[in-house]
């Protein structure tokens, strides 16, 4: 009898416009803490992965004032990468799914995985598009022998946060002139979030590439700190394919964000920024950091302020669609 009259007052609440709504809130808040959790910890393993990489190798002796110290040095060193990544994947996700919906969500993770992937396949097995190199180890399982499982998720968290950005402020530019963006405005989201992800990889790369314990090497080194010019080419051109392909999945259910809600976004650009920035300043790379705080960092935080100046009930970053919300699965489970 109990689980009877249990089950009447799930059906009850699930069946009530208020008991959804209030089911809707509840889980969505949840998701909202478990997405600031684990981007609270992808920013903490980065913090902790340099500290390793550029305090403790060098100086391996404080290990022995550490309980346990060099079986979780070499722990962290092996999986360091791979929980950091994995952290900046889940967060962005929910971050996604919450902002945008499934569909979106979805549509760009999914083409930007497949696609960098397929790139990086072809890359490490042929030298094209990036130029001829190999991973090593520390970055997980490696797909065909060849390229880590994290690294297309990596393409994606950072290409969603940089498309976003870039977005955002052409749009806050075309409200501005009372406009909506337009197909140009489209090409130039597109182009400014692939410049945005490129511009990361020109401190990234110099430094992952050439530390004490690299992740990555390239076969023969190239006239920008090691890296051949063709790397960037590589970088942009994937960028703008799975944009692309994103932005065109999106044009009958283009997003729509409220100002306030791009602070997560920069803050996934910013601290990924941040982490290369401090490789590279222990490689003694000045010139990378310059470029990236030009090309990268920079307008990054000009698309986010642009935004910030535009109220949001005029400036939407396109017409307000339907939310995707959880009332769909409540009303399946009440059926």
């Amino acid at each position: 009898m109990v689980v009877v009259r249990v089950q009447l007052c799930i059906c009850k609440v699930f069946n009530s416009k208020k008991g959804r709504e209030f089911v809707m809130k509840s889980v969505m808040k949840q998701w909202a803490r478990a997405e600031q959790i684990c981007l609270i910890g992808h920013l903490v393993s980065m913090a902790f992965g340099l500290a390793g990489l550029l305090w403790v190798m060098p100086h391996p002796e404080v290990l022995s004032f550490i309980p346990s110290g060099p079986t979780l040095f070499r722990w962290s060193m092996a999986g360091g990468g791979v929980v950091y990544i994995l952290l900046g994947m889940i967060a962005v996700s929910f971050y996604a799914y919450r902002m945008l919906g499934a569909y979106r969500w979805l549509t760009f993770m999914l083409p930007a995985i497949v696609i960098s992937l397929s790139s990086e396949l072809l890359g490490t097995s042929t030298g094209f598009p990036f130029g001829h190199y190999s991973y090593l180890s520390g970055l997980g399982y490696k797909i065909a022998g060849l390229v880590p499982f994290t690294i297309p998720l990596s393409w994606f968290y950072l290409g969603f946060s940089s498309y976003v950005l870039a977005r955002a402020g052409l749009t806050a530019l075309a409200a501005r002139q009372s406009r909506s963006l337009g197909w140009l405005g489209q090409i130039g989201a597109i182009a400014l979030g692939a410049l945005l992800l490129t511009s990361w990889d020109f401190v990234l790369d110099p430094a992952m590439s050439q530390t004490a314990l690299p992740f990555w090497y390239w076969h023969q080194p190239g006239a920008f700190f090691g890296m051949p010019y063709q790397n960037f080419v590589g970088w942009m051109g994937t960028g703008t394919v799975f944009m692309t392909v994103a932005a065109f999945l999106w044009r009958k259910m283009p997003p729509a964000l409220q100002t306030t809600q791009l602070n997560f976004p920069l803050a996934i650009y910013l601290g990924n920024f941040a982490f290369a920035t401090v490789m590279s300043i222990g490689a003694g790379f000045w010139v990378p950091i310059l470029l990236g705080l030009l090309l990268g960092v920079a307008p990054a935080v000009l698309c986010w302020k642009s935004a910030q100046m535009i109220p949001a009930s005029v400036m939407p970053l396109a017409a307000e669609p339907k939310r995707a919300t959880l009332e769909e699965p409540i009303e399946q489970i009440a059926a």
